[in-house]
């Protein structure tokens, strides 16, 4: 745990931000999720250690500012953040199911854009893509 502690302050030093308790918390936590997390799933997880909303929050959209997250929307008006690193991608698919609400990465996929015209965005793949259907559960 002391490593991986180490390793968290080390990157969020690296990024220019001061690495408080808060802040380390935070970005453990989110990159120890396995699917993006809101504020209020974050703060949830964190009530027990007395930081404020205020604060979680702060510490979610500085993360974010930086790179070390990626802040999404699904189209329910709700911002969720998940980690940015070598084993998670910034740019990746989204499944979202249209019962329940559940959230999930998708592997990376090709888009076979090369001989068509498309934006430059899509080209250089700053956009999100969501599929939306049912999750295995609500099936």
């Amino acid at each position: 745990m002391a490593k991986n502690l180490d390793e968290l302050r080390a990157v969020v030093r690296a990024n220019g931000l001061r690495a408080t308790p808060s802040r380390l918390a935070v970005l453990e936590l989110v990159r120890a999720s396995d699917a993006p997390v809101s504020h209020g799933d974050v703060a949830d997880r964190l009530a027990s250690q007395g930081w404020d909303r205020a604060t979680i929050y702060r510490n979610l959209t500085d993360l974010a500012e930086v790179g070390l997250l990626r802040r999404t929307d699904v189209g329910d008006h709700v911002w969720r953040f998940e980690a940015v690193n070598a084993e998670h991608d910034a740019a990746h698919p989204h499944f979202v199911c249209t019962e329940c609400g559940t959230v999930e990465c998708m592997p990376q996929i090709e888009l076979a854009i090369h001989r068509v015209k498309a934006p430059r965005a899509v080209k250089q793949r700053q956009v999100e893509v969501h599929v939306r259907g049912l999750c295995d559960a609500c099936i």
